[in-house]
Parts: C-alpha cells; structure tokens; sequence
C-alpha cells in the first residue's frame, strides 16, 4: 500500500479536469512472477517502482505516457495502450492529443499522465514493466527537451556500441554539447543531449540523422544508419527515433529482458569494455542512486541551444 499527496497540474484546453485528493494503490496478484528464471515477482517490481519512485518520477512528469502492458510478464503476449482505459483512477491526469497512426487518419487520445508515485505504481498494477513517455511536455508538446542517440548493437557486439557511444560523445563535444548516457536495459545504449525547448522534433531528427551519418562516414563498418538489419554492418545509431510522438524506455525503467535488467545512467568514465549489457538490476539502481544521486538529473535541466549546432552539423 503506497500514499502521498497528488500534486496540481497545469490545464491545458484538451484537458480532463482531475481530483487531486491523497490515493493509494492496491496490488492484485503480487505473487504472479513475472521472471521465471529468477522468481522475480509482481510484488518485487512494485516494491522497486516504489522506492525508485522520486528519481523517476520528474523523468515522466507531464509527458504523455504510452501504457506498454505485459500481463503475463517475460515471455507473454505485449500490447501498447495509448488511450487511458476505462477505470483509471480519477487522479491520474490525462492530456488529449490528435495522434496520427501509421494505418492513416488520425484520431484523439486521451494520455495518461504519470506525475506521481501512485502514478508509477498504478502503472505497474496495471502490467507495466517499463515506462515509456513522450520526448517532449504537455505545455510545449512540439518541442523536445533532448535528442536521444539510440544505439543498437549486432548480436555479442556491446563491446563495439560502448566505443561507438564515446564516438557520439567526442563529436558533441566538438559541437559544444553536453550529453549523458544510460544503458537501455534491453541490448543496447541510450545517448541523451538536454536541450531547450525551442527546437522542433523535425530540427532534433535532422540533427540527430546528421551526426549518425557523418559518423558512419568516418567510421565504416563500426557506425551504421542502414535500418535493415540483414544489411547492417556495425552498430546503427538510429536517428529515427526523434520522430514527434515517439517514446522512450524511461530512466530506471526496469525491462521485460531476463534478469529484470533496469535503464541505468551511467557516468561516461563508467562506460568502459567490461559494461555488459544486462549489468544493473533493480538491487544495482537503488544502489547507485543511494551512492550518486539522479546521474540523469541534468538532463531534465534542458538549456543547450540547439541551432548553432545544427548549422555546423549541415
């Protein structure tokens, strides 16, 4: 049973007006186990939301939230619900936004919006494993606040993402860019650039598919944006990602991977060759926030413009 006070939140002229009287969460079948090779049940990856709760939880606040749902945990049957369902809690809020499917047209969604730990914990009642939320906020929904570098290796090749993950950090570095980087949890390695809110998600994409390119210029064979993955040759740095609407596994998600691997931040001087892609756990997270604080904090701080970088990357 978790409580806390639910916080108020900006209207916004689609909203759904919400309560935002105390609530609590109530978990059914904690013993469901939803990692069968280590018996990692319900119950514990609620109990780790719970705890991890005040790291993550500025990381999804006021981002739409897609509801990745895994009833029968790793193994089963997955399915994405944008919409909120029918019975979610009168205090979660919601923002409504046209979304454009890719069997054409376009329709209203009602998103949820996970803004507290009850939140975050209703989520998990609700068979969400990990966390996945919009690039972007509710006030400024056209505006992503990072451009994400998101690295996918070939089969056993780690080793080469996390050295193609220092080649995008020396090249943002000669951009005059911060970056940040977390292990994805599943295979591969997320490479995050905070940014102001003034750029739009077609400026994020084009930078973002410049860098990829120029790199994979530079570095054959090692750097790759060939989507197909029978025809890649190295690591695919997949730039299309930054599309609007697209989202990503949130920090300290734990992932439907064996071993209930968690989206880890690192520091770059962590990122050497001995980083195995399933390392951190929930055990490992907690610990790390304990020892280091949110390593991702600065991100949700935004500020680097992305313009003058932009015009050197063309």
């Amino acid at each position: 049973m978790a409580s806390t006070c639910a916080r108020r939140h900006p209207r916004h002229r689609t909203a759904t007006t919400r309560g935002v009287a105390p609530r609590s969460v109530r978990l059914s079948s904690p013993e469901r186990v939803l990692f069968p090779e280590e018996g990692i049940t319900k119950q514990d990856v609620f109990e780790y939301y719970r705890a991890i709760a005040p790291v993550l939880v500025p990381h999804l606040r006021n981002r739409p939230f897609t509801m990745k749902r895994s009833p029968y945990g790793l193994g089963g049957d997955v399915y994405f619900q944008k919409q909120a369902p029918k019975g979610m809690p009168s205090w979660i809020p919601t923002r409504t936004f046209r979304t454009y499917p890719r069997e054409g047209g376009s329709r209203l969604v009602d998103f949820p919006l996970v803004n507290s730990p009850e939140a975050v914990l209703w989520m998990v009642q609700m068979n969400c494993i990990d966390m996945n939320a919009w690039y972007s906020r509710i006030d400024k929904p056209h505006r992503p606040d990072f451009v994400l570098f998101d690295l996918d290796p070939p089969d056993g090749g780690f080793a080469l993402a996390i050295s193609v993950a220092h080649l995008i950090r020396e090249e943002l570095e000669r951009l005059e860019l911060e970056s940040y980087v977390k292990t994805s949890g599943a295979d591969g390695i997320h490479v995050l650039v905070p940014i102001a809110r003034r750029a739009t998600f077609e400026q994020t994409y084009a930078f973002a598919e410049r860098v990829a390119r120029g790199l994979e210029e530079r570095h054959p064979g090692v750097v790759t944006t060939e989507w197909l993955k029978r025809k890649r040759e190295g690591v695919l740095v997949d730039h299309r990602q930054n599309a609007r609407g697209k989202t990503i596994a949130s920090v300290y998600s734990v992932r439907p991977k064996p071993g209930a691997p968690v989206s880890t931040p690192l520091r770059w001087d962590e990122l050497t060759e001995d980083v195995t892609p399933r390392r951190f756990g929930m055990r490992e997270a907690l610990e790390r926030v304990e020892q280091h604080g949110d390593l991702f904090e600065p991100v949700l701080a935004g500020g680097q413009a992305l313009g003058r970088a932009l015009k050197r990357v063309r």
